[in-house]
Order: structure tokens, then C-alpha cells, then sequence
């Protein structure tokens, strides 16, 4: 893409509204605009992200067999009353009214529509297990939104939902998705640390939350010393050995980690490290708490007609933008992971006037492109000094610098946007060393 033909709105200085560095850096990088209280339009730069997040979620979704549907924002109020969470969800429920007068609302969360599709068609344990899962937009009407997309009221989630004939089989259907969140949050570039949690309004008896450490993160948190040393990717874990993913589970479980809500220091380690998070993912098993009162009902083996056991999962893709960022920036801007970044090289042309420097970065714009490598070019007729700017703030892992000096020598400046290294390379390498880079830090995402 050329910057001189995209819609990218940068703004030099920080937005007063906003408190917090993602909402400062996504404002100032022209990631969203904020039309209201918590709501947001993505931009075009903003949206990337927000896809390749997605992608990435749903790749590790699907591959622990989670079949990928798509419920409707708006829910018939009478499924929540069937739930017995109508009345008790509380005033974050957006309720509304149809022109016949008929109680809808806008979605917060999808237990009940999920629990009606599932019984709507599967009536034997013969067709589970099964987890349906989709990316949607939620509303939850938050009493003070704030923080950007980090506590919005409109927000992009993925939520997954498992069906099982048996609590055995609903615990290691949790395990399993406990493993593909850890896994998510690698190929994000991220260190996401499993934390026990409450399961609140959604119910149940087992549940984790999925804890990004961050200096600028919303909660205190307590985490053992041993966290910081663990391979938390779980790549060595199959799903097809369950006692291995048992294995793992417990060994990921047992080690101490809590928020400052339920930390109180009984049984804790004495090498504690007191830091924040950021809440990046919740995880219940809550058995038949709505298939019971939803009737969501299989014959077992025997014949006997019994209610599924049911957990469900959620990832907050939007909050993620908001989190990558928290523990991903520096007092210029971001610096995007390689997986989630929203263009993995930029190229700055210090002069667009020279022949021979045009003419270079349009060989190396046309060559990144056609090595699939996605590539911004900022051929703007402006100041190198703003265009330093501007690609700092947007963060892309690679900056190529070409300017007739370095040309003369026959080299370009290579800038990794992580460490703010920066080395001269040769034309004829500069290719090699970027789309090998690309390749090893993405490849099997």
C-alpha cells in the first residue's frame, strides 16, 4: 500500500479524552474514531489488526475441532427468560422493543442462543461431542467506558461453547481449549499467564482467566516466580493424548498465580511477584446450568434422556488490539508483533524528488509485494522528520530507509522497530534478511 494513497489520519499530539497508551497510540495512529461512549469505528489501519487477530483465533479455534457459526447481535428476550438471566443479568443488558412490542435484546453474550440451536438438532450422544463457536460483536452497556477498546460497550468476541455427554468429557473439552487459548496467545506474541477466577453471571465450578502482564494493566495480580521462566506455548502437547493434556493442565494449574480479588496469600509461594494484567480471556465449564433449564437434552447409551454437560470460552479479539499494545510500545508508539502486525515493513523514501531513490523503493515495493510480504510504502512528498514520526507511532516491525546518501554506498538503513536497532545492509540483502525474518517469526501461525 502507498501511504500517499491511503486513509491513515495520524495526529502528533495525544487526545486529551484518552488516559491510557492503546488508546492514545490507536487514536494517534489512525486506528479508530471514537463516534460515542465506548463505540468506535475501526479505520482501515485499525481494521487490519483487528482481522489478523481474528484469523488467528479462529485458526487455533478450528483446530481443536470447534465448528465456526454466526448468531444474530439481537436475541429474543424470551430465551434469557428461559435461562432464568433475564431479570438478573443487570442494566449492562441493552433491552429494547420491536414495533410489535415484543422483548428483544442486544447480545452480551450467547448462552442461551447457543444452547437453543444445540437443541434444536442433536438429540443422541451418537453426535457429540461438539463446540460451535463465532466471532461477534457483543454490547454491554458499561456504566463508565473507558479506556478505549479496552472497556468498550461494543466489542468484537469470539465465544466457543462444548457440548459433552459426560462431565469426564466436558472437563477434557475445557482442557483442550485451555491449551488452544495458551497457544492463541503465542502465535500473538504475547505472555499469558492462566489464572483460577470466579465464575460470576455465567455459573459454574471451573473457570480460568487468561492474564496478560503489563505495567499499565487494570488489575493487580500475583504470579510465582516460576511463570516467568515457563514455556507457556504448549507445543508439545497433543490433543489426541488426553493423558498428556491432563498432564499439562494440572502442571499449568498448580502453579500460583491470582488477582488481586482472590489473592489472599493462603498456600501462596513465599517468591511472589506482584505485578498487573490485563484480562485477555475467560473460560468456564458450568455443566447443566442451561441445558436443564433449556431442556437441551441427549439419550445416553443407556436410553436414558439426560441434559448435555456445557462450557463455554471467550476471547475478547477487540480488547486485544488495546492489550498488544499495553505491553508493546515505547514514548514514540507501537511496536506490533510480526503476527498481528498491521503491515510487517515499511519503507521510507527520504527523497521522492531523487530518480535513483524512487526508483530503488519502487523495486523493493514491487519485489516485498510479490513475495507476499505486506509492505507500506510512504511515498508522501513531505519531511523526513514526519515520516520517522509517523512510522514509529505505527509501529510496523521493519523500517527500510532509503535516501541517495546511503545509495551512493549501496546500502539502505535497516530499523527493527522492537529494539530501535539499526544496521546498513546492501540491496542485493535486503530482501534475503527481511522476508526471512517475516517467514521464521510467523511461519506456523
Amino acid at each position: 500500500m502507498r501511504l500517499s494513497q491511503y486513509f491513515l489520519p495520524t495526529l502528533k499530539e495525544d487526545p486529551k479524552e484518552a488516559e491510557i497508551a492503546s488508546h492514545r497510540f490507536m487514536l494517534r495512529a489512525g486506528m479508530i474514531k471514537q463516534n460515542g461512549a465506548g463505540i468506535y469505528t475501526w479505520l482501515p489501519m485499525g481494521l487490519r489488526v483487528l482481522r489478523k487477530i481474528e484469523n488467528l483465533v479462529r485458526y487455533h479455534q478450528d483446530s481443536v475441532g470447534a465448528h465456526e457459526c454466526l448468531m444474530p447481535t439481537i436475541q429474543s428476550a424470551d430465551l434469557w427468560k428461559e435461562s432464568g438471566r433475564y431479570d438478573a443479568y443487570g442494566k449492562e443488558m441493552l433491552r429494547i422493543t420491536d414495533r410489535h412490542d415484543r422483548e428483544m435484546l442486544y447480545g452480551p453474550t450467547n448462552e442461551e442462543m447457543i444452547t437453543d440451536v444445540f437443541r434444536s438438532y442433536i438429540k443422541s450422544y451418537k453426535d457429540l461431542p461438539k463446540n460451535l463457536y463465532h466471532i461477534q460483536w457483543k454490547f454491554r452497556d458499561e456504566i463508565r467506558p473507558r479506556f478505549g477498546v479496552m472497556r468498550g460497550r461494543e466489542f468484537l468476541m469470539k465465544d466457543a461453547y462444548s457440548f459433552d455427554l459426560t462431565k469426564e468429557d466436558a472437563v477434557y473439552s475445557y482442557q483442550k481449549m485451555f491449551l488452544a487459548y495458551l497457544k492463541t496467545y503465542t502465535s500473538l506474541g504475547l505472555r499469558v499467564i492462566p489464572m483460577k477466577a470466579d465464575t460470576g453471571p455465567i455459573g459454574g465450578d471451573l473457570s480460568h482467566e487468561f492474564i496478560l502482564l503489563a505495567e499499565t494493566g487494570e488489575s493487580e495480580v500475583y504470579v510465582d516466580e516460576k511463570w516467568m521462566d515457563m514455556d507457556l506455548s504448549g507445543k508439545d502437547v497433543f490433543y489426541k493424548s488426553r493423558g498428556q493434556l491432563d498432564k499439562f493442565f494440572k502442571e499449568m494449574t498448580s502453579v500460583y498465580a491470582a488477582t488481586d480479588e482472590t489473592h489472599d496469600g493462603v498456600g501462596a509461594p513465599a517468591n511472589l511477584v506482584k505485578t498487573r494484567g490485563i484480562e485477555v480471556g475467560h473460560i468456564f465449564y458450568f455443566g447443566t446450568k442451561y441445558s436443564e433449564s433449556m431442556k437441551a437434552l441427549v439419550q445416553n447409551k443407556e436410553g436414558k434422556t439426560v441434559p448435555v454437560e456445557m462450557g463455554s470460552y471467550g476471547i475478547g479479539v477487540s480488547r486485544l488490539v488495546g492489550a498488544i499494545i499495553e505491553a508493546n510500545h515505547d514514548d514514540a508508539g507501537i511496536k506490533w508483533p510480526a503476527s498481528v502486525a498491521p503491515y510487517n515493513v515499511g519503507i521510507i523514501n527520504l527523497k521522492v524528488s531523487d530518480e535513483e531513490t524512487t526508483c530503488v523503493c519502487e523495486e523493493l515495493y514491487k519485489n516485498l509485494q510479490a513475495a507476499n510480504v505486506d509492505v507500506l510504502y510512504d511515498d508522501r512528498d513531505t519531511n523526513a522528520g514526519g515520516k520517522f514520526a509517523d512510522m514509529d507511532l505505527i509501529g510496523l516491525p521493519w523500517q527500510v530507509i532509503v535516501g541517495p546518501r546511503g545509495l551512493k554506498s549501496g546500502v539502505v538503513e535497516l530499523k527493527k522497530r522492537a529494539t530501535g536497532e539499526k544496521h546498513e545492509v546492501s540491496l542485493e540483502s535486503v530482501m534475503n534478511t527481511l522476508t526471512t525474518d517475516i517467514k521464521d517469526i510467523t511461519q506456523g501461525f
